[in-house]
């Protein structure tokens, strides 16, 4: 079943940059092959349920791991039968406003 899902991993308790490990857990989502955007605020990642939520838990078990107490924020978007949603959906409203 397609998934889109945004997802924002954050570490708490390690200062105030937080770019090398939420750089860490980018890393591993884009490893995953998955189709995937970041933008400053979230990553959005799309594929098969199962898979989408793999990398969503391997990309926060890899600060987990360390020790580090990780917050996930994430909004999923399961609709049978689409797939591409990650373009088409902006995609479908910039040709809107070129209009």
């Amino acid at each position: 079943m397609n998934t889109l899902v945004a997802v924002a991993i954050a570490p708490f308790g390690v200062g105030d940059e937080l770019a090398p490990y939420v750089a860490e857990a980018i890393r591993i989502i884009r490893d995953s092959g998955l189709p995937h955007r970041t933008t400053s605020m979230f990553t959005e990642i799309e594929g098969p349920w199962d898979e989408v939520m793999a990398v969503v838990r391997d990309a926060t078990f890899a600060l987990t791991e360390q020790g580090i107490r990780t917050e996930v924020i994430l909004k999923a978007d399961v609709r049978p039968g689409h797939c591409g949603t990650l373009h088409r959906k902006v995609e479908a409203v910039e040709a809107l406003l070129a209009e």
